[in-house]
């Protein structure tokens, strides 16, 4: 494994415009990030093009949009297209990784509030 990373080589942007059939935002759910779980809902059609069927294989088990990235070793931007083209045929499930931190009760905070202040 090559520790200077990958090289795209001159023909990047052309290859780069070809993996992601042209587009240059997704066209599904924007809101992927680098800690989305990807996780694969069909298995891949032998008419698929072939970043997309990796990408099925790869996430038979649940792996984050940076570890799609590096399996592939393609660029995140280019991932995330891919895996927008994905979720909008439902052939992947995208899952937040941490689930958002539910707030207390305003009036549990203003209870601890006031019993600090009668200290």
């Amino acid at each position: 494994m090559s520790t200077t990373g990958p090289d795209w080589g001159e023909e990047a942007p052309e290859r780069f415009y070809v993996i992601t059939r042209g587009h240059t935002q997704p066209v599904g759910r924007p809101e992927l990030d680098l800690v989305t779980l990807i996780v694969a809902r069909a298995d891949p059609a032998p008419s698929m093009p072939p970043e997309h069927a990796a990408i099925l294989h790869l996430c038979g088990s649940p792996l984050s949009v940076a570890e799609v990235s590096a399996y592939l070793r393609l660029p995140v931007s280019a991932v995330t297209l891919l895996l927008a083209d994905l979720v909008a045929e439902e052939r992947v499930e995208a899952r937040d990784c941490v689930p958002a931190a539910l707030l207390p009760d305003r009036a549990l905070l203003e209870a601890v509030m006031h019993g600090l202040q009668r200290l």
